[in-house]
């Protein structure tokens, strides 16, 4: 681009609210910030604002995760759709975009089948979900499942009680947190335990 060019580009965010120290920060994080037009600039900042948020909490956004103005308008509204037919509110999809703007690329059928595992199968609440919801990124085959499975084999033997531990500590940790914390203390079980988490991560 000419230096023309990228001037241009660089008045538009600061229009926008951005600082010239915000803007050099986001290029060197993500420098196809500045390839996009005008247009395109001013209609993400505008449908992140359908999502509840105000100026600055789009800045703040877009600083964290500038590649999320290259998602298409329509993509967004469909993602704000999708969260609030699972029963989100638009309160609780603002905090997730806030917290967590990568859960906007998702597809309805990516976020509707974590949702199935996360509040349907292990009763987690949604609450949880909306001030976590990095757990929305996670693997369904290599994390949530294998480890949900050791979680639920646990419960139906009475080891952890009757109520889920928090979401945190299943899915926020290593796997090698989640064995020692999960499975290499029940010594007889650790074979058992360890074969439905690995079936899980195979099958």
């Amino acid at each position: 681009m000419s230096e023309k060019t990228i001037e241009e580009k660089v008045n538009v965010y600061k229009r926008l609210g951005f600082s010239e120290v915000d803007i050099w920060a986001i290029f060197k994080k993500w420098p196809f910030f500045l390839k996009f037009s005008k247009k395109k600039i001013i209609l993400m900042f505008e449908t992140l604002k359908k999502c509840g948020l105000v100026e600055e909490e789009v800045i703040s956004v877009l600083k964290t995760r500038p590649q999320c103005i290259r998602a298409s308008e329509q993509k967004i509204l469909d993602s704000i759709e999708t969260f609030l037919n699972l029963g989100f509110s638009r309160d609780e999809f603002k905090i997730m975009v806030k917290r967590y703007p990568q859960c906007t690329a998702y597809t309805a059928e990516t976020v509707r089948k974590k949702f199935e595992v996360l509040v349907k199968k292990m009763n987690w609440p949604l609450e949880d979900v909306v001030l976590i919801p990095a757990v929305l990124g996670y693997s369904l085959e290599k994390r949530i499942v294998p480890r949900t499975n050791v979680i639920k084999a646990l419960m139906s033997k009475g080891l952890i009680g009757s109520e889920n531990p928090p979401i945190s500590s299943v899915l926020v940790c290593t796997d090698q947190e989640f064995l020692k914390r999960y499975v290499m203390k029940h010594d007889k079980l650790v074979p058992k335990l360890m074969a439905i988490f690995i079936r899980a991560r195979v099958s």
